[in-house]
């Protein structure tokens, strides 16, 4: 289960995830990247509580990192150990600005 709260604040948007970022949960998240993202100039990830993150969720981070990419800015916050060293092992932490 994940739960996805959004805040927008001009053209800032943060997501707040938590729970398990899978398969499952993934499009729902991508559903709602891509229908707020459009003006968004920074854009930031809080992942304070998320527990895991498959490489559906990290499909979805690559995909509005390439979006920000010509329009702003995106960060990835307060990651755990574990989702941490998914990125490493994956490379996204090589790919993606986590703080």
């Amino acid at each position: 289960m994940l739960n996805i709260n959004n805040s927008k604040n001009g053209t800032d948007l943060t997501f707040v995830l938590e729970g398990r970022l899978d398969t499952t949960t993934a499009p729902q998240l991508e559903e709602q990247v891509n229908s707020l993202i459009s003006d968004v100039k920074n854009l930031a990830f809080d992942m304070t509580k998320l527990e895991y993150i498959s490489s559906a969720g990290l499909r979805v981070l690559l995909a509005a990192q390439k979006t920000m990419n010509k329009q702003g800015n995106m960060v990835v916050k307060n990651v755990s150990e574990e989702v941490q060293e998914i990125f490493e092992v994956t490379g996204f932490s090589d790919i993606l600005t986590i703080e």
